[in-house]
């Protein structure tokens, strides 16, 4: 009798236990599992009031590029590189001239003199015509050239790879390299999860870096000293949202800011504080797309975004109020 006591008991066990892996198994079915009150949704980022759109696109202009990469603008020449070439065209589109190199240029400046050429781990210097003037390459080994600014005849280059700025002299001279570090022993400085690292001067002469990893936009002198910073985490349309946002950024002639944002992409402008303006271009206006466009402005006020995903420069202009 004992031991079909244990022999019922553990029948009865094993019933029990089978009850609930069923149990179990028929509650983790997708159409069974009660809502996570955690889960991101994407419709609150990429919903967008429309009373915060503040620009509307007037035109594109097509690009011949596989891989479009980088834009500046200089007057009324656009400069744009890509694949293993730079082209340089009108405010309209019309092709002014193309330029073949060897490898393939990852961004660009353009002066009214000179353009400013960034390959992964050297920047070309070529003249008005196209004519390469000087090659600088002393960098680091991890080095990967993003961003290319000039002020009062210096260069100043963003390397995503060793996370840190340069200067140099108009001659190629380095002058001057900060990591972003606020004071001796700061643990980190520019934190660049991807190859995403740029850097501006604003009409008033102004040095700004993103500094992706923080999602902030740090002021400095041009001896690379920290004087102050806006960060803005949000997966709020105000704010920069995924792993590295802002991806670019452009200053506005009354010295507003212009950022574009990668993953979920989006255009919008800021004050030098970091007072949220508006949206310059919704992310319905890039379905489908990842990149974030690198971007320019003009002396009106337009914002000329390079769309690397439909491989074109897409014009946005401010709506009459």
């Amino acid at each position: 009798m004992k031991n079909k006591g244990i022999v019922f008991f553990l029948i009865g066990m094993a019933v029990v236990i089978i009850g609930v892996i069923i149990f179990d198994f028929q509650s983790q079915r997708p159409d069974r599992k009660p809502a996570n009150p955690y889960e991101l949704s994407l419709d609150t980022i990429l919903a967008v009031d429309p009373a915060m759109i503040l620009y509307k696109e007037v035109r594109n202009l097509k690009l011949a590029f596989e891989e479009p990469r980088g834009i500046s603008r200089s007057g009324n020449v656009l400069a744009v590189v890509g694949d293993q070439k730079m082209i340089s065209c009108d405010l309209n589109g019309k092709m002014l001239k193309e330029i073949v190199f060897g490898d393939r240029p990852k961004c660009v400046k353009a002066t009214p003199t000179r353009y400013y050429i960034g390959m992964e781990k050297q920047v070309l210097e070529l003249d008005s015509s196209g004519t390469t003037l000087s090659t600088w390459g002393d960098f680091h080994e991890n080095t990967v050239i993003t961003s290319i600014d000039v002020f009062q005849n210096k260069l100043y280059i963003a390397d995503a790879g060793a996370r840190v700025v340069y200067r140099l002299s108009a001659t190629g001279e380095k002058e001057l390299e900060f990591e972003g570090k606020a004071k001796e022993g700061d643990i980190h400085g520019f934190i660049i999860p991807s190859a995403n690292f740029d850097l501006a001067f604003d009409p008033s002469g102004e040095f700004w870096v993103v500094n992706p990893g923080k999602h902030a936009i740090e002021n400095y002198t041009t001896e690379g000293s920290l004087r102050g910073w806006w960060d803005a985490m949000s997966n709020d349309i105000k704010g920069f949202t995924g792993c590295c946002n802002p991806a670019n950024i452009a200053f506005l002639p009354d010295g507003n800011l212009v950022t574009s944002e990668k993953g979920i992409v989006r255009i919008k402008e800021y004050k030098p504080s970091g007072e949220f303006v508006g949206v310059v271009a919704a992310p319905s206006k890039f379905e489908g797309g990842e990149l974030a466009p690198d971007i320019v402005t003009d002396e009106q006020g337009r914002v000329y975004a390079l769309d690397k995903d439909r491989k074109m420069i897409r014009v946005f202009e401010k709506k009459l109020q």
